[in-house]
Order: C-alpha cells, then sequence, then structure tokens
C-alpha cells in the first residue's frame, strides 16, 4: 500500500473508487452523478491517494473552510481564526482496502501536512458512517459538536463535527 500526493493522472481511478465506496456505504451522500467533479472540487489545498496494485483504493484532501459545522464551531470554541483551518475531506477507501490501514495512512497524511502549515483539522461525519467515525476516535480526533448536513433537494442527515488532536 502506497500513500502518495494526488496528481491529476489519478483523477479517474479516484472517481472509480468513490463510485465503488458509494455503491457498498452509500458515501458520499452526494457528489457521485459527478464524482471527477467532487474530487476535485474548489478549496482542495492539497490531496492523496492510497495505491494498491497500480490501482487507487482511497483519497483524502484538506480544504478551506467552505461554510462547513465544523469549521464554524471550532472557530467559535477556540477562537481560531479560520484562515488558521483546514477540513479534513473526501477521504474515501474501498472495501477491500480497508484492513491494510488505508484510512488512517491516509488521514495521517492530511494531520502531518495541516501541522506543517500550522492548519487545524475539523470534519463533519454522517452519523450513519459508525466505522469512520471509530477511526477518527482512535486517531485521536474529539467531537465538538452535532449538525444536520443539507443535501440535493432539502435532504438531510445527522452528522458529528471533529477536531484534529493538537500533536
Amino acid at each position: 500500500m502506497i500513500i502518495r500526493p494526488f496528481t491529476d493522472e489519478d483523477l479517474t481511478g479516484a472517481a472509480t473508487a468513490l463510485v465503488e465506496v458509494h455503491d457498498t456505504d452509500g458515501y458520499p451522500v452526494e457528489g457521485v452523478h459527478d464524482p471527477e467533479a467532487w474530487i476535485k472540487s474548489e478549496g482542495v489545498l492539497a490531496a492523496w491517494i492510497a495505491e494498491s496494485s497500480e490501482r487507487v483504493v482511497g483519497h483524502v484532501a484538506v480544504t478551506k473552510p467552505q461554510g462547513e459545522a465544523a469549521a464554524g464551531l471550532w472557530a467559535e470554541q477556540s477562537g481560531d481564526d479560520v484562515d488558521r483551518i483546514g477540513v479534513l475531506a473526501r477521504l474515501f477507501v474501498v472495501q477491500s482496502a480497508r484492513k491494510q490501514a488505508a484510512g488512517r495512512r491516509l488521514i495521517e497524511a492530511a494531520m502531518s501536512h495541516a501541522r506543517a502549515l500550522g492548519l487545524r483539522l475539523v470534519l463533519d461525519v454522517m452519523e450513519k458512517d459508525a466505522a469512520a467515525i471509530r477511526l477518527y476516535e482512535r486517531l485521536g480526533w474529539r467531537k465538538i459538536g452535532e449538525t444536520i448536513h443539507h443535501f440535493g433537494s432539502g435532504e438531510t442527515i445527522p452528522a458529528v463535527c471533529y477536531v484534529s488532536p493538537t500533536a
């Protein structure tokens, strides 16, 4: 399993992996109609992929805050300026790669990058994504609140907001 920075050449493979994750897990709740645009969304500061057997099996990005509840909650609770906050986003790993620590290693790459830039990471995760929540908590992420994620044409789903550990 290799974790490396995302390049434009990875886009098709990452989109294929995203559709696979959506089919098995229902994640993401939006963006699967155009997975390449969802992966390459505006505000991405950096991204990484997990690669196994020359196939993209996972992805994560660090983005600028764009109205995520976790960013607002953390700014309010900590007093941090919003430009000192990054968002862990677009994390997905195909089912067959989950026992190989791909998710943990992708998150660690993003956290290391954020620390180097002096950013504190936050995220919103859907309550239904229990395995992801367990992973974040094992890595020391702390719950800072709850929210309702709005998507589609008036659909909503409960979500939990987390902040990364300081070290």
